[in-house]
């Protein structure tokens, strides 16, 4: 099977967003299955593979191999971008991880905020600590993007660097890709998400659970009227 059509919806979102012509450095690589599709579809010339551990780094050999790009991917055995040089490479992405962890890479490496490097972030979890840590940080989210993967929808963020705008509560929780055909899909999921928290604090007392419940409650009221938006928008 080609490199191309071993992405899933979700790496294939990731794809979409790279810069075409860019030296890309791909952290958590896994099977390397980003960059062989992409250096195969000619979007980017040459990529580095990075990789905590031994074994998905062995994956990704094995799928640079058979694709037949040996010397257009190199292999890094390493945490984030530690075992990465800022000038070999011109945009990083970092996918299938928690929004903490990704944060944690980003921190580790602020030569990429000092050149403008182009990221592309697909966050598992911790959506909004993401969104909130780029905002503190030095980085705006230039575009979103959602897709659909069986029953799972994924998000990903196109981000450089720059002052990102104040965002609300329910903002930082579903992002605002406002245009995108999964957006409405994408709210009832986070509408629901939040309901289930404030259901499971009902019976919770103490001031923690208070505030708790507060914040939750209007990060409900920002999320139903985005949905009002986007229903409006709709028709």
């Amino acid at each position: 099977m080609s490199a191309q059509r071993e992405l899933s919806a979700r790496l294939r979102m990731v794809a979409n967003l790279v810069p075409p012509g860019v030296r890309l450095a791909d952290v958590g690589t896994d099977h390397a299955y980003l960059p062989a599709a992409l250096i195969l579809e000619g979007k980017i010339p040459w990529a580095v593979a990075a990789d905590l551990r031994q074994g998905p780094l062995s994956r990704a050999r094995a799928t640079v191999r058979r694709a037949g790009l040996e010397g257009k991917v190199a292999f890094r055995l390493c945490d984030g971008l530690s075992g990465v040089r800022p000038e070999e490479v011109d945009a990083v992405a970092i996918a299938g991880m928690g929004g903490e962890t990704i944060a944690a890479i980003l921190a580790a490496a602020p030569w990429l905020r000092e050149g403008d490097v182009p990221l592309v972030l697909q966050p598992m979890s911790t959506m909004d600590g993401l969104r909130r840590w780029l905002g503190e940080n030095g980085y705006r989210i230039v575009r979103e993007e959602l897709c659909q993967e069986g029953e799972t929808l994924y998000t990903a963020f196109f981000v450089r660097a720059g002052e990102m705008p104040a965002m609300t509560a329910a903002q930082l929780a579903a992002g605002q890709n406002t245009a995108h055909p999964l957006r409405g899909a994408w709210l009832e999921f986070w509408i629901g998400k939040t309901r289930r928290a404030l259901s499971g604090l009902a019976l919770a007392r103490g001031e923690a659970a208070a505030l708790r419940r507060q914040g939750l409650e209007q990060v409900l009221e920002g999320l139903l009227e985005m949905k009002e938006e986007w229903e409006a928008w709709q028709t």
